[in-house]
């Protein structure tokens, strides 16, 4: 079983920055490396949205409007870790955030549906 865990959540100031990190275990089939992986969040009341997306060799990354030029992804293979650079925060950045892997077809944003594997998520809190 592929499992996926992310860290990093927290209550920060607007304008402040935090770093999640996505740790995955548990797959034999296939390597980290051949994965696509994704961040989503999710607030009170709202749908689950893309916020960004890396695919397997770094040959397509996405960024959700509301975020880019804010938030940075990167993956590291060789520890099957994946992590999401979250900068100048603002209130409205307040969610659960959820990492995610799968086999994403075609390139361009970020969808739920494309993913098959994903973790418990962590509460990010942007307030003053």
């Amino acid at each position: 079983q592929l499992q996926l865990v992310e860290s990093g959540g927290g209550l920060v100031q607007p304008g402040g920055s935090l770093r999640l990190s996505c740790v995955a275990s548990g797959f034999t089939l296939e390597a980290y490396s051949s994965y696509s992986i994704g961040w989503f969040r999710q607030a009170p009341g709202k749908e689950r949205e893309g916020i960004s997306c890396i695919s397997s060799g770094d040959a397509d990354i996405n960024f959700a409007d509301s975020v880019k030029g804010r938030f940075t992804i990167s993956r590291d293979d060789a520890k099957n870790t994946a992590y999401l650079q979250m900068n100048s925060l603002k209130p409205e950045d307040t969610a659960i955030y959820y990492c995610a892997a799968g086999h994403k077809r075609g390139l361009g944003p970020c969808g739920v549906y494309e993913y098959e594997y994903w973790g418990q998520g962590t509460q990010v809190t942007v307030s003053s």
